[in-house]
């Protein structure tokens, strides 16, 4: 049994990111627009619709300043883990050396669930703006590989979304830099056009399309609060990039709680133009920020957008591929999975192999499966993560008291359960479908564990091969 709660040493943990196997060439710039480009995104230019007339109306204001309010709470902790502890894993290996390794194969196997399908469910909505994008050119893909199946159109796969996915693959196996100059430049992109949106909508904003404000009620307002924490995993996909951060322990904090917070602000900005400009009945759409322009006769404005999120997501993409191969060669490097996706390519200093790993198989699920059920499955995960982590800074401040940090969650232990139980809240607003689907993913995960991951992890004394027994 005590194998199952053995913890990895912080001393091995730093030791191992101090052997530079990934390059340290992010600034605090390319920090937060990192964060900035993953969270603002999907968020806006697909999920905003269909929370919108599924389940907050124009009350989705209020479900952004919910979600916001308790990914602040969990943001507070990664934080202080981030520079604490400035390895790459996230809560996986937070939670690695706070609450042992069972608890922490299972949020990684979690957290993976999470990123490949937001990678996914993301690309399903990168699909509909392009094809939104080529119809403004009189260009039309053919239906049957232009939408999932199951989603009313009769396609058998979403072509584009599966080509974009592994075009961004590409760009992240050659390198960090080259990522990361991507990014910057689409993310400048991304504000411009938000900024337009706001800018010209503003001024066809109708009081009446707010009316009534909270037409679900206030669970409708939670379960919209629990569906946009779809749109809020960008700071999480921040403490993935710790081993190639320049001065870590500084800039992390401020990369996660500044991006969480610009990012909040701009979501209850558009959402409010948003519902404004078009009631929430009409929104259940895959590109509601175009249709709202085009109902308003502004369709040279509604094709710029249009570009404007295509580039846009295109960074959510890229930022969810890198922060999953960086938590797969974490596990991987502790010998929880194998040693493949561990290996760093000596030319471009990436996890080669697991970037094309993640890649095909995300490419997979997004030509397959429809967006709903994606973005449900990924809340899940994602909740699941921030009330691990929650947990977890407990546990550090009780086992590592005078462990140094340049950010220190306030208020513990009060404010992180507080966090665990906003969290744990959230959750019982998912589909049964959702409870259902994650905890069979979290059953594949034990057996995997007890077949594989105890008997090849480096903390195993029987483990041959181990870095860490050798030490």
């Amino acid at each position: 049994m005590n194998q199952l709660f053995r913890k990895k040493s912080l001393s091995l943990m730093l030791a191992q990111s101090e052997k530079k196997e990934l390059a340290r060439a992010m600034s605090l710039i390319d920090l937060i627009f990192l964060g900035v480009g993953c969270v603002i995104g999907t968020g806006i230019f697909v999920v905003t619709g269909v929370v919108a007339a599924e389940a907050s109306g124009p009350a989705i204001m209020l479900s952004f300043a919910i979600a916001g309010l308790v990914c602040a709470l969990a943001a507070f902790c990664y934080a202080e883990f981030s520079s604490a502890v400035p390895v790459s894993g996230s809560v996986y290996t937070y939670t690695y050396a706070t609450l042992g390794e069972l608890c922490a194969f299972l949020i990684g196997w979690d957290l993976m669930l999470e990123y490949v399908l937001a990678i996914s469910a993301v690309a399903t909505g990168w699909s509909a703006y392009f094809q939104s994008l080529l119809k403004g050119f009189q260009i039309l893909i053919p239906t049957l590989v232009s939408s999932a199946p199951g989603v009313g159109k009769g396609g058998v796969i979403d072509l584009p979304a599966v080509l974009i996915i592994l075009a961004i693959t590409a760009l992240v196996s050659k390198g960090v830099k080259e990522s990361i100059k991507f990014n910057n430049m689409m993310v400048f992109v991304k504000l411009a056009v938000i900024l337009l949106f706001i800018v010209v909508g503003i001024w066809y904003v109708k009081p009446d399309n707010w009316v009534p404000f909270v037409p679900f009620g206030f669970n409708g307002i939670i379960t919209g609060a629990a569906t946009v924490f779809f749109a809020y995993i960008g700071f999480d996909v921040i403490a993935t990039a710790s081993e190639e951060v320049k001065d870590p322990k500084k800039t992390m904090p401020i990369g996660i709680i500044g991006s969480l917070f610009i990012c909040t602000l701009v979501y209850m900005i558009v959402s409010g133009v948003l519902t404004g400009m078009i009631s929430y009945r009409e929104l259940n759409v895959g590109a509601p920020v175009a249709l709202a322009l085009q109902s308003v006769g502004q369709n040279t404005v509604a094709g710029i957008i249009s570009i404007g999120a295509v580039f846009g997501i295109t960074t959510v993409i890229l930022a969810l591929i890198y922060a999953q191969v960086r938590l797969a060669y974490a596990m991987s490097r502790d010998g929880l999975l194998p040693q493949k996706f561990a290996q760093v390519n000596a030319k471009t200093k990436t996890p080669f192999a697991n970037t094309w790993i993640t890649g095909f198989v995300a490419a997979a699920i997004a030509g397959f499966i429809d967006l709903t059920t994606l973005a449900h499955l990924v809340n899940m995960g994602t909740l699941a993560a921030f009330t691990l982590i929650s947990i977890a800074i407990i546990v550090l401040r009780k086992k590592f008291p005078d462990l140094k940090a340049s950010f220190r969650v306030p208020f513990v232990p009060v404010l992180p359960i507080v966090s665990a139980l906003f969290c744990l809240y959230l959750t019982i607003s998912l589909p049964l479908i959702t409870w259902i689907s994650f905890v069979i993913w979290i059953g594949v995960g034990t057996v995997i564990y007890f077949v594989y991951s105890r008997q090849h992890s480096h903390l195993n004394p029987s483990a041959l091969g181990s870095d860490e027994r050798r030490k």
